[in-house]
Parts: structure tokens; C-alpha cells; sequence
């Protein structure tokens, strides 16, 4: 049997490599390459699949096969001893297809090829394990990104009045219909990037395997939404209250993930939280018109995001696959480089300074100062990024330098192309940050600022870092009432599970009952139903007599004619 797990990895390095040189060169260049392909042309009508490759695009769709890559590589060692390697594999695959069908289509019609790609197989993929957790968050996975499906639908039948697909070519004005456009795919980029009050999915996918967390909620799914609206931007920020409604919606996700960080215990849910917190960040780029900002944050998360999961994952597997903080401690010593790591993407997810995400969170921060937007939405922003360093430095107390809960005869180890993609995504975290702010091209323009500007969001994670710790050595703790709150996402939790199924599982149990039980369990399938009524009809129908009615019914027809005419 051919083990494509052995492979893969091999081909997916010398993709990413090849999409590096196509970026690089579009970039030197600066050129796009537009390709169209006739599908069918009948008369004036043609219907055409374009793609567009830029270096935008071709950048990001490096990222998504550098650390699917590094994912495969690890999940070498993770998913050893599944017994259906090669289906995982192949539905990995299909994931990482599906993601760069959604870079390279411009066409909205088309878009929707990647975009449903996406959700099916991120739903086979969060339910892979097939027990009952998973198949739940599944279910909350599949019909919440189904949401925004709806919206992306209604969003291409209303690009009639536009008379095509084309993104680059998006007009707008004015009207009722384009405004209610530009909602609908605001509101289909919310529900794949889960911001509120789309965000239960994003926790519950956790159930998935760690290699699919790793590519879930660092490059794929979770960047889809805020990948389609940077491409749309220009027709999107058209609209007045597109910025407004997508900036306090992203401020009030930073504070709630970050919230429900603070007082979680699995290490899974803390990263997928802080992933929903970083989330907010890149769609309040947009919001304050910064969308090549939010592109480049977006970049750089990729990799200390997927970095960390991988890092998570050696842990899973060290721990008897057991997730929970309180378990950990003291792993610096047996793991080294797992927890060099841990740290190294910690510090680069709260902006310390010279790693990846300092150089386009410092510049969001800075720049929000010279926006006309209220005192409350800065402190809100300033607030959320202190939080995050409260959760980062606490989950990194715990799982570093903490007793220890677990056995002394437990064996810590770190395999071959654990290690190997560890240092991978690693180089990659430091240096990507940098090199993209150097070479990426952007507008250039003077910022004038105090210094007590300049030094506030390092007093911020300062202050962060000093409430976390606290925190931990005197091992303090919330009322159960709060833990409560933030545990179940200010209860967006039971509100998304809860309440629609005690609203739908009803009505679906009684039409099982007096449908599908009851007349279709003698009449069979459908067909069988429709054929012998068909059947029936043809036997006690008198075809004699119905051309009698119908030649007197076209009597009647001709007679009323001349009535209305003579009178």
C-alpha cells in the first residue's frame, strides 16, 4: 500500500518553494498574470473560470503550503498509529486545494468552489475521530460556516445589476442593492473568521486532530473570511458603515476570546482563543482602513500560530494525549526545544519587540492614535492587548516553569521531523515579519509622535506581564460566576447549540413521525410514490373524455375572446 504521508511533504516543500519564486517575480516585476478559461459559449453568452495570480496571492499561497509542509511533516509522528493514514492525507490535501482555489479565483460565482470546499472538508476533517464530541462540533462547525454560505449565495444572485463576477471590476454606487452586497459578504467573511456572534464554531473545532488545528485556525479556514474581504476592500470600504460595524465587531471579539483565555484550562482552547483574539486584530485592520496592515498581521500569525500548534501537539503526544494545563510543568527540562519554541511564539503573538508580529502590531497601535475614532475604542484595543499578554505569559508559567502534576516516570521525547518542522516554522516566525515589511510594497508617509505614544504598548505588556504573573504565584482565581461567563463566550455557546436545536429537533421529530414513518413506509422511496400514482392515474383516465373538456374548454376561451371584443 503506497503511504502518501511519506510524500506529500516533499511535494508540498517544492510547491511552496515554486509559489515563493512566482511571488518574488511578480513583485520585481510588478505584474499580474490574469488567465480565462471558456468554459462554454453559447451565442453572445459566454461563462468563464479566471484565475488571478499576484504576488499577493502567490505569497500567501506559499504560506499555506509552507506550513502545510511543516503540518504533514509532523503529522508523520502524530497520526503513526491511525489505521487510515492515507484518507487523512488525502482530505489534507483536499483542504490545502480547496484554500488555494480560494486565493487564485477572482470570480465571485467561482469563489464559491473554494469556499465550499473549505467547509466540507473542514467538517470531515473536526470530525475525523467519529465519537460524539466530535461529531458535535462538527455539526456547529458545518452549519455555522453553512451561514455564511447563504450569505456568499445571496451576495452572487445579487450581482445582476453588477453584470458579472469579477472582483477587480466590482462598481459601486449608491443603491439599496449594493449596499445589502457589501453587508452580506461582510457578514460571509465573519462567519469563516468567527467573529461575533459566529465564534462557538471555533473552540468546539478543536476536536479535530492537532495537525487539522495546526492549518484550521493558523493559515486556512479561520483567514479565508479575512482574505476575501482584503480582496474585495476597495468595493467594500465604498459603503460608510462597512468600517464602522467591522471595527467595534472585531474590538468586542478581541475582548471576549481574550477574556475566556484568561480563565481556560485546556491548552487547545487557549491557543484557538487567542487565535480568535488575533482574528479581531486583523478584521479592526480593516476597519480602520489599514488593509495592507491586516494582510501582513495575517502573514505573520500564519506561522506562530501554526508554530504553537505543533508545539501543543508534541505535548498531546508526550502526555498520553491529555490536554489540560494542570497536568504540565517544568518542561523545559526534558523538552527543550518544544518549549524554546512555546516561547519564541508566545512572545512574537503579544508584539515583543524585533519578532514577526511586533513590526505590524506596533504600526496598527500607533497609527489607530491618528484615526477619529472615540477615546473607547483605542482603550478597548489597548486593554485586548494587554489581556493577551496576561494569557500568553500564564500559559507559558504553567507549562514551563510550574510544578509539576505529572508522573516522575513519565518519558519526554521529541522525534525527528517534529524537531525538523519546529525549526522550520521557527526561522520562519523571526524572519517573515521583517522581510515583508522591507519588501512588500506599501504607502509611505511621515508619523509624528510623543514618546509616551511610542513606549504605551510596551507599558501595556509590561503591566500584562506583571498581572500574569502575580496571578501564578499567588495562584489566584475568579468567582465561579465570571469563570462561568467567559467559559461559555459571554454564553454564545449555549445560544448557537442549545437554542436552535430546542427550536428545531421538535418540529424535526414530529415530521418524522407522520412523514417519513408513517405513508412513505408503504409507498417506499419517492419515486416508487410518484410512479404508482402515475400508475393509478393513467389506469381510471379516460383519455376520450379529457379531449372532450379540453376542446370544450378552448370553446369557452375563444367565445369569451369575441364577447370582450364586440362589447
Amino acid at each position: 500500500m503506497l503511504m502518501l504521508n511519506k510524500y506529500v511533504p516533499n511535494i508540498l516543500f517544492v510547491s511552496s518553494m515554486f509559489m515563493l519564486f512566482i511571488s518574488l517575480m511578480s513583485l520585481y516585476n510588478n505584474e499580474l498574470i490574469l488567465l480565462e478559461f471558456e468554459l462554454l459559449s453559447i451565442m453572445e453568452i459566454s461563462i468563464i473560470f479566471p484565475l488571478l495570480v499576484d504576488y499577493k496571492g502567490a505569497m500567501f499561497s506559499f504560506l499555506v503550503l509552507f506550513i502545510s509542509f511543516n503540518v504533514m511533516m509532523f503529522s508523520i509522528e502524530y497520526m503513526s498509529m491511525d489505521m487510515y493514514i492515507n484518507r487523512f492525507t488525502a482530505l489534507v490535501l483536499l483542504f490545502v486545494l480547496s484554500m488555494n482555489m480560494l486565493i487564485f479565483i477572482p470570480s465571485l460565482g467561482f469563489l464559491l468552489i473554494g469556499w465550499d470546499g473549505l467547509g466540507i472538508t473542514s467538517f470531515i476533517l473536526v470530525m475525523y475521530y467519529l465519537n460524539s464530541k466530535s461529531l458535535s462540533a462538527g455539526m456547529i462547525t458545518a452549519i455555522t460556516n453553512r451561514v455564511g454560505d447563504v450569505m456568499l449565495l445571496m451576495s452572487i444572485a445579487m450581482c445582476m445589476n453588477q453584470c458579472h463576477w469579477n472582483i477587480m471590476n466590482m462598481w459601486y454606487y449608491d443603491f439599496v442593492e449594493n449596499n445589502i452586497q457589501i453587508m452580506l459578504i461582510m457578514l460571509a467573511g465573519m462567519t469563516k473568521s468567527a467573529q461575533i456572534p459566529f465564534s462557538s464554531w471555533l473552540p468546539a473545532a478543536m476536536a479535530a486532530p492537532t495537525p487539522v488545528s495546526a492549518l484550521v485556525h493558523s493559515s486556512t479556514l479561520v483567514t479565508a473570511g479575512v482574505f476575501l474581504l482584503i480582496r474585495f476592500y476597495s468595493y467594500l470600504s465604498e459603503f460608510m458603515y462597512f468600517n464602522v460595524s467591522l471595527l467595534y465587531i472585531s474590538v468586542l471579539t478581541m475582548i471576549m476570546s481574550g477574556l475566556a483565555a484568561s480563565v481556560e484550562w485546556d491548552m487547545k482552547k487557549i491557543i484557538a482563543l487567542s487565535t480568535l483574539s488575533q482574528l479581531g486584530l486583523m478584521m479592526m485592520g480593516l476597519g480602520l482602513h489599514l488593509p495592507e496592515l491586516a494582510y501582513l498581521h495575517m502573514v505573520s500569525h500564519a506561522l506562530f500560530k501554526a508554530l504553537l500548534f505543533i508545539c501543543a501537539g508534541n505535548l498531546i503526544m508526550n502526555f498520553f494525549h491529555s490536554q489540560d494545563l494542570r497536568w504540565m510543568g517544568n518542561i523545559s527540562l526534558g523538552l527543550p526545544l518544544t518549549s524554546m519554541c512555546i516561547m519564541l511564539s508566545s512572545l512574537s503573538m503579544v508584539g515583543f519587540p524585533f519578532l514577526s508580529a511586533f513590526y505590524i502590531k506596533d504600526q496598527i497601535l500607533e497609527l489607530i492614535m491618528y484615526n477619529n475614532w472615540s477615546f473607547s475604542i483605542i482603550s478597548l484595543l489597548y486593554i485586548s492587548i494587554g489581556v493577551t499578554m496576561f494569557y500568553s505569559f500564564r500559559f507559558c508559567m504553567n507549562l514551563l516553569w510550574m510544578v509539576p502534576m505529572h508522573s516522575s516516570l513519565l518519558f519526554l521525547n521529541e522525534e525527528f521531523n517534529i524537531t525538523k518542522s519546529m525549526l522550520f516554522m521557527s526561522m520562519a516566525t523571526v524572519m517573515m515579519g521583517s522581510l515583508m515589511l522591507w519588501f512588500y510594497p506599501k504607502d509611505n508617509f511621515m508619523v509624528y509622535m510623543n514618546e509616551f505614544v511610542l513606549l504605551l504598548p510596551l507599558c501595556i505588556i509590561f503591566i500584562g506581564f506583571i498581572f500574569g504573573l502575580m496571578w501564578s504565584l499567588l495562584s489566584l482565581d475568579v468567582k465561579f460566576s465570571t469563570q462561568l461567563i467567559n467559559n461559555y463566550m459571554w454564553f454564545m455557546v449555549p445560544l448557537s447549540t442549545q437554542v436552535i436545536m430546542n427550536y428545531s429537533i421538535s418540529p424535526m421529530k414530529v415530521y418524522l413521525e407522520l412523514v417519513d414513518q408513517s405513508w412513505l413506509e408503504y409507498s417506499g422511496g419517492v419515486m416508487d410514490f410518484i410512479s404508482l400514482m402515475f400508475n393509478k392515474i393513467m389506469k381510471i383516465m379516460d383519455w376520450t373524455i379529457m379531449w372532450m373538456v379540453m376542446k370544450m374548454l378552448l370553446i369557452m376561451v375563444m367565445v369569451m375572446n369575441l364577447m370582450v371584443v364586440f362589447i
